[in-house]
């Protein structure tokens, strides 16, 4: 694995290139509970004060976002199912009375005419959500790919002298109930997608950089494309002179380019979108500083641009050309191998860990007086605040849920269980229910910090520069700079630093193999590496 690299510079250079246990749910909320707050002290959070436009657009009650790459896929893997199913179907309730005897030929035709229907569709390019909505072109390009399927395989079979072989009437009710059940099921999913669409699940979410002419003229040729997934939310200009319009195209301009970060934490942001021309490059760089830490794809418009590039140099938004900047993370197909990641190895992670979790709890209860859980507000994706849980490593009446005052060696604010399970990690344990049950927390990722978490005066992001960016995706219980050795007092700038660079190096190269690699060296690291966990 090779060593930590820093991802993003400070300066920026422009270049284009289950089932939920109830015996576990009822701990956590026994334990909980119990939990009393004395020592919650309130404190005020530094929020940026947008302006009353930008606030109703934040107010308004928005849907979590499917995407389109996933429905696709699974899209292709319910047409391929559906046709193996009824294939099969038709050669055991049918074929296979009548010959008495098993056969692998047909279940082997069966397989081979889905995938071919399959590929047929792509290559149709019906996998589109665009095209799911409607419905002329839809069924007309499946039953043409559907019968051409059927054409070549009549042709292969008559070749490969094989179709005395093959009962005609198990092929014709194959073909005619294979394209009933396709046809349902696109019945089925337009209905679904109609559905989605309407509340907003499909919409890609976007925020224009520019409000003048440019701007304009960008608004008004993304609203031209038929059947578009980009729902404009209004547009962001830092200047007040005449060429800041207060409307684009009958799109409101919410705010300066500095209440962009606060905005896309409040609402739903899937695309920041850049109308300035390339000339504008220093103008563009200063706010690509401030953006690069949500995460949300950021984009260049080239639709006003006299300078062109190559077709291939472009993505496209309909027949708008983009240039891209930043991608957002862990997106897609990547975020469900992600899910399933936590949710298969942390539930199995929380059924072997519950009996150490149990004695941990007793021993804590026993040292001393208070709950056996420590709850913390945190900072979760997006800046989200989270509540993550921890086994009580103080003494309750000095437990300090802000994190105003770091934890140092020989703390005496740190119980005797405490420092053992501080040193050990176990006081983690508890946010496997975060990661089961809540879903805000992942079993590898850049570790929550304490939302007023200091360097000795100063908030953690404003000790380093781009450090919000390792939250544009989920924290987690381990990560890649903890087995590095970067855990525990954070005491001087060069730590935070570190765990800064390592994080957003794990951001840049995620991968499932990599989430297991560093999961696998936790244990060795907590062995190895504990010199400034206390």
């Amino acid at each position: 694995m090779p060593g930590a690299r820093k991802t993003v510079p400070r300066d920026l250079e422009w270049t284009w290139t289950p089932v939920e246990p109830l015996n576990a749910r009822s701990m956590l909320d026994a334990a909980t509970s119990a939990a009393a707050k004395p020592t919650d002290q309130p404190f005020v959070e530094r929020r940026r004060r947008l302006s009353s436009a930008a606030l109703e657009v934040v107010n308004q009650k928005v849907a979590r976002a499917y995407s389109p790459i996933v429905i696709a896929g699974f899209v292709r893997l319910a047409d391929f199912a559906l046709l193996s199913l009824v294939g099969i179907a038709l050669y055991v309730g049918y074929v296979m009375p009548l010959s008495g005897a098993f056969s692998w030929i047909y279940p082997a035709e069966v397989v081979a005419v889905a995938v071919a229907a399959v590929v047929c569709f792509q290559a149709a390019d019906i996998y589109q959500v665009q095209l799911f909505r409607g419905q002329l072109r839809q069924m007309t390009r499946m039953i043409s790919s559907w019968s051409f399927v059927f054409l070549l395989f009549i042709g292969i079979s008559f070749f490969a002298k094989y179709g005395s072989e093959i009962s005609r009437l198990w092929l014709a009710a194959f073909y005619f109930l294979g394209l009933a059940a396709l046809v349902a099921e696109r019945l089925v999913l337009r209905a679904l997608v109609r559905g989605w669409a309407r509340q907003g699940r499909l919409d890609r979410r976007t925020i224009i950089v520019g409000s003048d002419s440019s701007g304009e003229q960008l608004v008004e040729a993304l609203k031209a494309q038929e059947d578009s997934d980009i729902h404009v939310l209004g547009v962001f200009d830092d200047r007040n002179d005449s060429r800041s319009l207060d409307t684009c195209a009958g799109v409101r301009k919410l705010g300066k380019v500095d209440d962009i970060v606060e905005f896309a934490r409040r609402t739903r942001v899937d695309l920041v979108l850049f109308a300035l021309p390339i000339s504008a490059e220093t103008r563009i760089l200063e706010m690509l500083k401030k953006l690069w830490v949500l995460p949300v794809d950021i984009r260049l418009s080239a639709h006003t641009n006299k300078l062109r590039f190559r077709p291939r140099s472009y993505s496209y938004l309909g027949e708008v050309p983009t240039l891209d900047v930043f991608e957002a993370p862990i997106t897609d197909w990547d975020l469900v191998m992600k899910w399933l990641f936590d949710r298969v190895v942390g539930s199995l992670a929380l059924l072997a860990a519950l009996p150490v979790m149990g004695l941990v709890a007793l021993a804590v209860k026993l040292d001393s007086s208070g709950p056996v859980l420590f709850r913390q507000k945190r900072f979760g994706f997006n800046n989200e605040r989270i509540d993550v849980y921890k086994f009580r490593s103080m003494y309750h009446h000095q437990a300090d849920p802000t994190a105003s005052k770091v934890v140092t060696k020989n703390d005496p604010r740190v119980t005797r269980v405490g420092r053992f399970i501080r040193k050990t990690s176990l006081d983690e344990l508890p946010q496997l229910f975060n990661v089961v049950f809540a879903g805000n927390l992942s079993l590898v990722g850049p570790r929550p910090h304490a939302v007023q978490g200091k360097l000795q005066s100063r908030l953690f992001d404003e000790a380093v520069d781009g450090y919000f960016a390792r939250h544009r995706v989920k924290p987690g219980i381990t990560g890649w700079a903890q087995i590095n050795g970067w855990r525990g007092e954070i005491d001087n700038e060069e730590k935070i630093q570190k765990r800064v660079e390592f994080d957003l190096y794990y951001i840049e190269n995620w991968s499932v193999l990599f989430d297991l690699v560093i999961l696998l060296k936790t244990p060795i690291s907590l062995l190895t590496k504990n010199e400034n966990a206390y």
